[in-house]
Formats: structure tokens, C-alpha cells, sequence
């Protein structure tokens, strides 16, 4: 199935973000998966403070993934996001129905400014 994950991380240096989206990455090649996109899109403002870890954050590092994985590789990237503490937020889709020719309409992620 084709996911996209869409990830916020503490703000501040960029190698950190790295460092999380190629853990998340490792782990969807590990289980036989495909990386079909990654896009940077910077830090913003979150809509509104949010307390994380004993943090309170007001700006984030937006990042998204798209992949394609089984439903237990989705699960464990989700699992092994929640428990960083470097992360603030993440939320997973499924995207199109499974089918070739939904799946084929889907490029890389964008970010229209």
C-alpha cells in the first residue's frame, strides 16, 4: 500500500530531521518496502503550542515521506516515531486503493507556496 507521512520534528538543526527520516527510511527498506518521495519543507508555526515531552513548541520542522509498505511496516514506523523525542507530531494516509493505475497518478510529494 502507498502511504505518505507527514512528520513534525523539534526545530533547530537540520542533521536531526535527517537523522529521523532516514531511521523511518531504514526501517521501510529493512521490511522489502519502497521510498517513492521525501520532501524538506522547512520550519512554520504550528497552528497552535503544543506540549510534546515535557516541551512546549511553537514552531516545527515540516517533513513528508511517501512509501510504499505492508500495514505492520506502516505500524512500526509509526511506533518508532512516537517514541522519539525529537518528534513532535506525525500522522500517516493511505493513498489511492491499491490499484496500479490509482497508485500511478501520484508523484512526488510538493509543497505549492
Amino acid at each position: 500500500m502507498l502511504y505518505e507521512l507527514i512528520g513534525i520534528a523539534r526545530p533547530g538543526k537540520l542533521a536531526e530531521v535527517k537523522e529521523i527520516v532516514l531511521t523511518a527510511g531504514q526501517l521501510v527498506l529493512q521490511q522489502k518496502g519502497v521510498i517513492r518521495g521525501i520532501a524538506n519543507w522547512g520550519i512554520f508555526s504550528l497552528p497552535k503550542p503544543i506540549s510534546v515531552h515535557q516541551m512546549r513548541h511553537h514552531t516545527g520542522h515540516y517533513f513528508i515521506m511517501r512509501f510504499d509498505s505492508s500495514v505492520k511496516t506502516q505500524q512500526a514506523v509509526r511506533e518508532m516515531l512516537a517514541l522519539d523525542p525529537r518528534m513532535i507530531r506525525h500522522s500517516s494516509v493511505k493513498l489511492g486503493d491499491g490499484k496500479l493505475s490509482t497508485l500511478s497518478r501520484f508523484g512526488a510529494p510538493e509543497w505549492n507556496t
